[in-house]
């Protein structure tokens, strides 16, 4: 299995590729569209969510001559790309998570972040965490939402938002003060440990 790992296909080896084959791009939509599409459908719902992804791979595909090989995963790329989408549509993710905070059940999407959501909705705290990711500044809630549901490190943060790593870390430390302040200073995005 160690071998099949050293031996993959890097995304920059990929991407290079593309350059002169570009059916070649096609194996990074096979790798991440279900990843950005979880992502994207959590931040603005299902109905816009695969649009947008296929917009975002377009444009990922026009800028893959700009791509910097030299990053061997394209993830961060992609998900910058994503959340630079999402932006366009930030009045209308504020007026989800508004009508969301007043709405009962939730429409479970399925990926990593569902876990997250169905622990929220069990303990009562999901339109209090709503209402306090819509009162976020879009960058808080983008170096947020990239860390905390999309599993990414700072530094890859910080990359796919194009902005230094300082501030992913300011925003990010920002961002979760004011959801434990606006939950009672509970963190739901951590699970406490008993003991």
């Amino acid at each position: 299995m160690a071998t099949d790992a050293l031996n993959a296909v890097s995304d920059a080896e990929i991407i290079a590729s593309s350059l002169n084959d570009p059916e070649a791009f096609a194996a990074l939509f096979d790798s991440y569209h279900a990843m950005l599409y979880r992502y994207v459908s959590f931040r603005l719902g299902p109905e816009v969510a695969e649009d947008l992804v296929n917009e975002a791979f377009l444009i990922a595909f026009r800028r893959r001559r700009s791509y910097d090989l030299s990053y061997r995963d394209a993830r961060p790329w992609l998900l910058g790309i994503a959340t630079k989408l999402i932006a366009r549509y930030r009045r209308a993710e504020v007026s989800r998570y508004r009508a969301l905070e007043r709405q009962h059940p939730l429409q479970r999407v399925e990926g990593p972040e569902e876990a997250i959501t169905h622990d929220l909705i069990a303990a009562g705290a999901r339109p209090a965490l709503l209402h306090a990711l819509s009162l976020l500044s879009r960058g808080d809630r983008d170096v947020l939402l990239l860390v905390a549901w999309s599993d990414m490190t700072y530094d890859e943060a910080a990359r796919a938002l194009d902005i230094p790593l300082g501030t992913v870390k300011s925003r990010l430390n920002r961002a979760r003060r004011k959801v434990r302040d606006a939950l009672g200073d509970v963190n739901p995005l951590k699970e406490d440990s008993d003991g």
